[in-house]
């Protein structure tokens, strides 16, 4: 309990020289107080609110629109004990488990496993689920983005990255930025809350460090009044994210390809330039090195920087999933995202096939499979029979002769 007076501790959250009565100069509406934080809480029950009844009310005919449809999964026959299997212990059984389900339902090996697969595969999130999903963030990144930047256009620090630590920390703190982050921190709040029952991604751990990350930096930021390099990084983010967006919802849909390949290389780009040059060249150089032309190095100095290079460190994660992802779409051989759109499950992939034997791309595929051999089998027949007829004839006219 000792500890707890020391987390306010100046040295720790203001640079050497500066003190809590300096920042006592900044009017009560202008000086960023720890407790504005507890306005995210509310924010963030209200975006629960406002996505349910998005995914509701206004995703549904957008989907519609782009043509997204969900894919056609066969019945799974009841069968209690492998319900309760399913349910209670393992949704992949071993092999030695699957020995003695066999004993216990009276089913071969085969059949137990194809009742796993298709029942996996009715727990698969929708189409259209994963469509919601996409609009919703695709709507909030697009709102978050044109309001950051007209709140920061016209501001100085948006051109010459000094002004940042102009007079630092004693900077005044305006009604919009103020806005901007509590809006920002209730959205990533939602996420948090909502981690648990939306879509599972092979990033989901990285997603989660991400979430994590971005909320600590939001909040230190805030209480430290970095406000000024935080609304830059919000903005710089929200620029590459509306296009992934986009793009994921126009995947989902129906003959939306080639808009969907071009946004893709769009989004590649402007991820990439973001991320990887102006984020660690322009605001991680600024909070590194222009910062100490205002003041020296201090706690909160240190604790700033870390954070921003976890970000920068999920930064190289994911580029390294979309430069794998170009190299695919340029071989043509991409036919689905390395993240975003499949489960952690190693045999998703495996399971279309066979989950979906009921739909129309599952059947047409079956068709031209057996139009193939069909195709083969006839030629093979006529050859054989051209062959053997020419063996009769050569036959006969030996005898002949």
């Amino acid at each position: 309990m000792e500890l707890l007076p020391d987390i306010w501790k100046q040295d720790y959250w203001l640079p050497p020289g500066v003190t809590w009565n300096d920042m006592d100069k900044l009017s009560d509406s202008s000086r960023p107080r720890p407790l504005d934080l507890v306005m995210s809480l509310p924010l963030a029950l209200g975006f629960l609110v406002l996505r349910c009844m998005f995914e509701r009310y206004c995703a549904p005919p957008m989907g519609r629109c782009l043509g997204v449809k969900n894919r056609s999964v066969r019945a799974v026959a009841p069968s209690p004990k492998l319900e309760s299997f399913y349910t209670r212990q393992s949704r992949q059984p071993t092999q030695s488990q699957i020995a003695s389900l066999m004993e216990l339902s009276g089913k071969t090996q085969r059949q137990i496993e194809t009742w796993f697969r298709l029942r996996r595969s009715h727990d698969r999130p929708s189409q259209t689920k994963k469509f919601s999903e996409a609009a919703w963030r695709f709507f909030f990144y697009l709102t978050s983005f044109v309001g950051g930047l007209l709140c920061l256009i016209d501001r100085p620090w948006f051109w010459d990255l000094r002004e940042c630590w102009r007079q630092y920390p004693v900077q005044p703190m305006e009604r919009a930025h103020y806005w901007y982050y509590m809006l920002e921190l209730g959205f990533y709040g939602s996420l948090l809350l909502r981690i648990s029952v939306d879509v599972k991604r092979k990033d989901f751990r990285e997603q989660v460090i991400h979430h994590l990350a971005t909320m600590f930096l939001l909040s230190f930021s805030y209480c430290a009044n970095y406000i000024r390099v935080g609304t830059l990084v919000m903005l710089l983010h929200d620029v590459s994210d509306i296009l992934l967006e986009s793009a994921k919802m126009l995947n989902y849909g129906t003959g939306w390809r080639k808009v969907c390949d071009a946004l893709f290389v769009v989004f590649a780009v402007v991820f990439l330039v973001t991320r990887l040059l102006i984020f660690p060249c322009k605001i991680i150089h600024t909070t590194l090195v222009l910062s100490m032309e205002t003041f020296q190095p201090f706690f909160g100095y240190y604790f700033f920087n870390i954070l921003l290079m976890v970000l920068q460190a999920l930064h190289v994660f994911w580029a390294t999933l979309i430069l794998r992802m170009v190299s695919k779409f340029l071989k043509g051989e991409m036919e689905k995202d390395e993240r975003s759109d499949e489960e952690s499950e190693p045999d998703e992939h495996i399971e279309d096939g066979n989950a979906e034997g009921d739909g129309d791309f599952s059947w047409k595929r079956n068709k031209d499979s057996m139009n193939n051999k069909l195709s083969m089998l006839t030629n093979n027949c006529v050859l054989n029979n051209l062959t053997n007829h020419r063996a009769t004839v050569a036959e006969r006219m030996r005898k002949a002769q």
